[in-house]
């Protein structure tokens, strides 16, 4: 006797969306390590697995549990019977509406990293000052506080950069209505070149379908690089080139180079000059560096979410070559990605797994999709920082370490406590 045959009622609600094929009792063997995360992330139990195929859509086949306050896990059978394709785990009881979010805490932080960013950005100005007026420049640094204001600008564009990017997620998890907190910045004054460590939004509940997981991966980035691209070309425009020797040199991306030569007529730094980026440029170059952090196609990564979704769990071959790029990187171009590609190490294959895992992406959202891995290829920056005072790529490689732990969610979190 299996929980499905005690229930006449679920029976029936599961047989007119699903083909039954054969019925047993859930199993620990049955559940992938993101699908005991969601078990633990919502207090509920396997109880059946079912053997068949999907018969109508997942979001009648939900609706119809739902009723009875059950989900369903809809996977890949890997027996690969083409009369049976699909599992279904059929799970219970529902999740529970999640708690309030903090708006205080999300505020706090907000206030602390406006500030952190209006120090950097303060910082930066008296750099410009100085190239024209260096007791100016030096009375300003003596006298900090009074003359944060001169940071607006590239508070303004980063807040508003880091803003959209998290926006971009916020409203697409309401509009699926994933469980979520709000967006929290970081603030890191006086320990990061940027001024923030990034923003982050915990995941709450599961995600629905592969459609909803790429929505919410997507909106992200492309939000956030709608604000780079503007404040960068402007930035660029308006940031002077000057001889250079020494100091900290940010480094090139493909899209990066094009834009400087676009913009500036020939690609820099060349002959003893380079260009001196000013604070929109500095927002701007930040931007592209942080999407293209959150684009890497593993893990919990925007990037991760956006493959999962095209390839489903066939993305996870691309674990070890990517791992093996890291290493390379770490080894024979820059220290910098020494912390990141041990965190992907440990965590990189865990994907945020929708509850439909079986139903695949539509075209036009596949054209988008590959797109995004293309302008992650064009925006990826193997050297980030280089030259005096990038401090051994520690502080960066942090930097980098924080901005994939604000892509991670609670979901990887519930996987750690369950293995």
């Amino acid at each position: 006797m299996t929980f499905l045959s005690t229930s006449p009622e679920l029976e029936d609600a599961i047989s007119h969306h699903f083909a039954i094929a054969d019925v047993r009792v859930a199993q620990a063997s049955d559940l992938a390590i993101e699908d005991r995360a969601i078990l633990n992330q919502t207090a509920a139990q396997a109880q059946i697995v079912l053997r068949g195929r999907l018969r109508s859509s997942a979001a009648a086949l939900d609706a119809a549990l739902a009723r009875l306050n059950a989900f369903a896990l809809l996977r890949e059978d890997a027996t690969g019977q083409s009369a049976a394709p699909h599992r279904l785990i059929l799970c219970s009881p529902r999740p529970a509406p999640a708690a309030p979010p903090r708006v205080w805490l999300a505020l706090l932080l907000f206030i602390a990293t406006v500030f952190s960013v209006l120090y950097t950005g303060t910082i930066i100005a008296i750099g410009e000052i100085g190239l024209s007026n260096p007791r100016e420049a030096a009375r300003i640094a003596s006298d900090l506080l009074p003359n944060l204001w001169r940071g607006l600008p590239y508070a303004l564009s980063i807040i508003l950069i880091l803003g959209a990017h998290e926006l971009g997620h916020f409203f697409t998890m309401r509009r699926y209505e994933i469980a979520s907190s709000l967006p929290h910045f970081i603030p890191a004054l006086g320990i990061s070149p940027f001024g923030t460590f990034g923003a982050a939004i915990a995941l709450r509940g599961p995600v629905q379908s592969r459609t909803a997981l790429f929505d919410m991966g997507a909106s992200g980035p492309i939000m956030g690089l709608i604000f780079t691209l503007p404040i960068l070309f402007f930035g660029l425009a308006t940031s002077p080139v000057i001889q250079v020797s020494g100091g900290i040199v940010e480094g090139n991306s493909a899209f990066y180079a094009l834009a400087k030569i676009l913009v500036l007529g020939r690609f820099l730094p060349a002959d003893g000059v380079d260009v001196l980026l000013n604070q929109f440029a500095w927002a701007g170059w930040t931007g592209l560096f942080v999407t293209a952090l959150n684009l890497i196609p593993l893990g919990q990564l925007d990037g991760g979410h956006v493959t999962y979704a095209l390839f489903g769990p066939s993305a996870r071959r691309l674990v070890r070559p990517l791992l093996a790029l890291v290493a390379f990187l770490v080894l024979f171009v820059s220290q910098i990605w020494l912390i990141f590609g041990l965190l992907l190490l440990a965590v990189g294959s865990i994907y945020a797994v929708p509850l439909d895992d079986i139903t695949p992406l539509d075209e036009r959202r596949r054209r988008i999709g590959y797109g995004l891995l293309l302008v992650f290829v064009l925006i990826f920056v193997p050297i980030p920082l280089s030259g005096e005072g990038a401090g051994g790529g520690l502080l960066t490689g942090l930097f980098g370490v924080l901005t994939w732990t604000s892509a991670r969610n609670s979901l990887t979190r519930a996987a750690y406590r369950r293995t």
